[in-house]
C-alpha cells in the first residue's frame, strides 16, 4: 500500500515519537522512510543581506543535517532510510514532497495546540494536513506513550 512514508523532521526530540510510528507502518507496509528537514529561509528575511545569511544558513544546514543523521541512527536495521535537507517554506516543501508518485504517506508530529495558540501560530502540520494530496497521519508529540499502547493503537489503524 506503501512504498514510502515522509517524515519531516525539526531536530527536536519530541519527533522521535513520530519516527516510531513511521517505522511500524514501514516495517508493516515494506516501506522505505524519507526524512527532511526544511531550512525555512523565509524567516531570516530581516536580516541584514549577504553576511548575515551566509552565516545563519550554514548553521541551519548543519543543523538540519544533524536531524536526518539523528533519523537514521534511530531506524531500526530492517527500514531503508532516505533523507535530505532542504530549503523554502516548511508546509509548501513538505507538500511538494508528499506526492503519490514520490511518498503516498506522511507522518508529522504535532505539539496539540489549541485555541489563541493555534490562531496565533499557525501550525506547519495543519497546512500539510489541508493541502497535501496524500493521507498524513499527526502524531501527538508533547504526550508519553508505552511500547504496548502504541502496539495497540497500530492494531486498530
Amino acid at each position: 500500500m506503501y512504498e514510502c512514508i515522509l517524515v519531516p523532521t525539526d531536530g527536536s526530540p519530541e519527533v522521535e515519537r513520530a519516527l516510531e510510528y513511521a517505522f511500524d507502518l514501514a516495517r508493516a507496509h515494506d516501506a522505505r522512510v524519507r526524512a527532511i528537514y526544511v531550512v525555512n529561509a523565509a524567516s531570516y528575511g530581516g536580516l541584514p543581506m549577504e553576511t548575515a545569511w551566509e552565516g545563519i544558513s550554514g548553521a541551519l544546514r548543519e543543523e538540519g543535517e544533524a536531524a536526518v543523521r539523528r533519523v537514521e541512527e534511530l531506524a531500526p536495521d530492517d527500514i531503508a532510510v532516505e533523507t535530505a535537507v532542504l530549503e523554502g517554506e516548511p508546509s509548501r516543501v513538505i507538500v511538494e514532497h508528499a506526492q503519490p508518485d514520490r511518498c503516498e504517506l506522511v507522518v508529522m508530529g504535532t505539539h496539540g495546540r489549541g485555541g489563541i495558540d493555534r490562531l496565533l501560530l499557525g501550525s506547519v502540520t495543519e497546512r500539510v494536513v489541508r493541502r497535501a494530496p496524500v493521507p498524513v497521519l499527526t502524531v501527538q508529540v508533547d504526550q508519553t506513550e508505552t511500547e504496548d499502547q502504541r502496539e495497540k493503537q497500530m492494531a486498530v489503524e
